[in-house]
């Protein structure tokens, strides 16, 4: 069994598992954002989440085991504003209606709780594997 792949692919997890994190932190902060530079109101983030390939000799990545996860791209979700009636708020529309960003704080805590608990794992699987590592060097003494 080989450890230093395990150590690498949990690594990954936990680099990962961060960038949501920093991502839906980043969304709670804009939650009432309704003026960005490229106009309108902020869009929520997500990552989307890829498998990284290794290619092995005489394989293609396809074939290969993988080694871990990187993030393909960070894209926007699309749904549309929440419009919120407000006639007194300085990017009220004509009929008074305020464009919101499209987030959700229950989605946003949802996704903060299993991003916490993948990062809680990847540690494990890291201690873990960091344990069987000292017992190897501590039985070939």
């Amino acid at each position: 069994m080989e450890l230093l792949p395990a150590l690498a692919i949990s690594a990954s997890g936990l680099t990962a598992e961060r960038l949501r994190l920093d991502l839906i932190a980043n969304n709670l902060a804009n939650i009432n954002t309704t003026r960005t530079p490229r106009g309108g109101p902020y869009r929520r983030q997500v990552p989307v989440f890829a498998e990284k390939l290794r290619e092995a000799l005489g394989q293609s990545p396809e074939q290969a085991p993988g080694r871990g996860v990187e993030v393909a791209a960070i894209v926007e979700d699309n749904t549309p504003p929440r419009l919120v009636y407000d006639p007194s708020h300085p990017d009220a529309d004509p009929n008074g209606y305020v464009a919101l960003p499209n987030i959700n704080i229950v989605t946003e805590m949802v996704d903060m709780i299993t991003a916490t608990r993948a990062y809680e794992a990847n540690v494990t699987v890291l201690n873990a594997a960091k344990a069987m590592t000292l017992k190897a060097l501590e039985i070939g003494r």
